[in-house]
């Protein structure tokens, strides 16, 4: 198993950030490393779509879990490998916490780990600060 994880505190209400994740389509304004994003059908577990990354080849994803405002994964799959981004949003003391993790899982996941891992870490941070920032502004 190989995992990553992003957090940021934020002022915007969850309604705002879950509004940003549940647009599958813009996942590009918040995430420079996807090209096109698209749902073919609700924003509910078992809908299926599909992620084109920057410099990457298209692949299928589905929503394996999902708790409105609250909580969504959504899966990929490689060859003979699984990977899980887990978004979160948790209530703190200090204000809402919003939570990306990336886990990969499956006998292949040390080449894949290696191949694309770096830049799913690499990039993860900046996603989800950018994500707070889109969520923050007034609109």
């Amino acid at each position: 198993m190989w995992e990553t994880e992003a957090k940021s505190l934020t002022t915007a209400p969850k309604e705002r950030v879950w509004k940003l994740w549940s647009q599958v389509s813009d996942w590009n304004r918040w995430d420079n490393e996807v090209e096109k994003s698209e749902i073919f059908g609700t924003f509910a577990v078992g809908t299926k779509g599909s992620l084109k990354p920057v410099g990457g080849p298209k692949t299928s994803f589905e929503i394996i879990a999902c708790q409105h405002l609250s909580t969504f994964t959504d899966r990929s799959f490689l060859p003979l490998c699984s990977i899980d981004f887990i978004h979160t949003l948790t209530e703190t003391e200090h204000g809402l916490e919003v939570s990306h993790k990336v886990v990969m899982q499956g006998a292949m996941t040390w080449l894949f780990s290696r191949v694309i891992g770096k830049n799913i870490a690499h990039g993860l941070p900046g996603a989800v600060k950018k994500l707070v920032e889109l969520a923050e502004m007034d609109t």
